[in-house]
């Protein structure tokens, strides 16, 4: 067990290296103006990060087509892009402490969950993609002896991916391994906030064997990089995570230049609905804490609705506290942390203003509350919980990504699932019952991409993951549903002599 003080000095040693990486090459901007990521933990600044715009856009997205046309990824043997994906996962897990290191200091988030989750994680599930390239079958239609009708997938061209800064490795992941199993070329603008590990990653991919110009990254703000990608008319796909709002922004870039397709994760509000048959109460504030203030609550799944029957609500309220009292707030480095620092100041400020609303609108709260260490530097939030809770509040029904939950009462179970859909969001939610009709029943009712019974989580990489509503737009992230919204389906029509 790696002990505070060592990763502290293992990440003093570290080389951050903020240059772009384009055509297999890093680069800084033409510009040559850059742009500060800091540690959320100290707010001090960590590296120089190259403020790309238009004209890396465009480079990226001739060597994405160069390549692609080429014929150096698209066409080669699945059985080859397998073998370097995997070569890729290998690297991934060989600079897993590297990475993770990256990652808490440029997240925020901590250094336990990025070296016992996240890293781990993007390396299976570049590995889970790359073993389904060479298993995918096409098919012939049943059209009859006097033709043949082929039907068969073909990459899409020139993927554009934006990343959020929650997850950035695994997000990255989540779009690059399927992207890149199907043969595509893949240009990825992570957030701003977080280029680092997506920048490493992207060199151990070409070291790998991925061809220049098949995978590059290019950091930048959202209103230049990501809108120039957005609106490049030569890039044939978006996928995007992150915000409703950022979301929508991508469909009017698509419907304003080349219809380009587009697919979107997005927000949450997501409800955990506990029934009243559910006898183990201790085990539900274990997941219920897990779901809420997992990675500080900075997660689209996240459960932020705790939905409890009146007769079980002051139990629950009292177990969540007692869980919570051993979740430490702290320096991401310290491996006994399990809440880390909020991504960014202007984060922490709209995190600290939703408590304060709450409050002002009448809801009880239970713990936390305030701001926490302010003598770091950084921007922490004491994990939050609110009690007496009305739908209608804003507390209820905005997602505030950070660690802040609230129980909200109800009647009966009619009433539950009503209050559990009474929202614009469709992501995830949880449920709790130890009876399986009600589980089945129960579950089969609320409008989400995710329904967990017993338990949080998301699935495994086998299982898609989306939302409804405005929570996701044309497709899944995850499993093999993800491969083919990177396809094009192509019908060929032969007719025999």
């Amino acid at each position: 067990m790696t002990t505070y003080q060592q990763w502290k000095q293992k990440a003093a040693e570290l080389s951050l290296d903020g240059r772009a990486f384009i055509a297999g090459a890093r680069c800084q901007a033409a510009s040559g103006e850059t742009f500060a990521t800091l540690n959320p933990a100290s707010g001090q600044l960590l590296a120089q990060v190259a403020k790309c715009d238009d004209a890396e856009v465009d480079r990226a997205v001739a060597a994405a087509r160069d390549a692609f046309e080429a014929g150096v990824w698209s066409k080669a043997a699945p059985a080859h892009r397998k073998a370097v994906l995997l070569r890729l996962a290998q690297s991934i897990d060989e600079h897993a402490e590297e990475l993770a290191l990256l990652e808490a200091q440029e997240a925020g988030k901590p250094i336990s969950e990025c070296m016992g989750l996240d890293i781990p994680e993007s390396a299976a599930c570049i590995r889970w993609h790359a073993e389904v390239t060479d298993k995918r079958y096409d098919a012939l239609s049943p059209s009859g002896a006097e033709v043949v009708g082929m039907i068969t997938r073909e990459p899409i061209g020139v993927v554009g991916a934006v990343l959020p800064w929650n997850f950035p490795a695994l997000m990255l992941a989540w779009k690059i391994g399927p992207a890149l199993s199907v043969g595509n070329s893949v240009i990825v603008k992570p957030a701003e906030q977080t280029s680092l590990s997506t920048l490493r990653i992207a060199e151990l991919a070409f070291e790998a064997g991925v061809p220049a110009g098949v995978f590059s990254v290019v950091t930048g703000l959202g209103e230049s990089a990501g809108q120039a990608l957005g609106r490049h008319p030569d890039v044939d796909l978006i996928a995007f995570t992150g915000s409703t709002a950022t979301g929508k922004r991508f469909l009017h870039y698509s419907a304003d230049t080349n219809l380009k397709r587009v697919v979107l994760e997005c927000g949450g509000k997501n409800p955990q609905v506990i029934l009243p048959d559910v006898t183990d109460l201790d085990a539900v504030a274990e997941q219920a804490v897990a779901a809420a203030f997992w990675n500080m609550g900075e997660n689209c799944s996240a459960g932020s609705r705790i939905l409890v029957h009146s007769s079980q609500r002051a139990q629950l309220v009292e177990k969540l506290q007692a869980v919570l009292a051993g979740w430490k707030t702290g320096d991401p480095l310290d491996p006994d942390v399990k809440l880390g620092a909020l991504i960014e100041r202007e984060h922490y400020e709209k995190v600290l203003a939703h408590i304060e609303q709450a409050n002002a609108q009448g809801a009880r709260l239970v713990c936390g509350g305030r701001a926490a260490l302010a003598d770091t530097g950084g921007w922490f939030v004491e994990p939050t919980i609110f009690d007496r809770v009305t739908p209608e509040m804003a507390i209820a029904r905005e997602e505030v990504f950070g660690p802040v939950v609230c129980f909200i009462e109800y009647d009966d179970v009619e009433d539950a699932i009503r209050i559990a859909n009474d929202t614009c969001y469709g992501l995830a939610a949880s449920l709790w019952t130890d009876n399986v009709n009600s589980a089945h029943k129960v579950a089969a009712r609320i409008r989400a991409g995710t329904v967990t019974v017993n338990c949080f989580g998301e699935g495994d990489l086998s299982t898609p993951f989306g939302g409804f509503r405005q929570s996701g737009f044309g497709g899944r992230d995850k499993s093999v549903y993800a491969h083919d919204q990177y396809c094009e389906l192509k019908t060929t029509w032969l007719k025999l002599g």
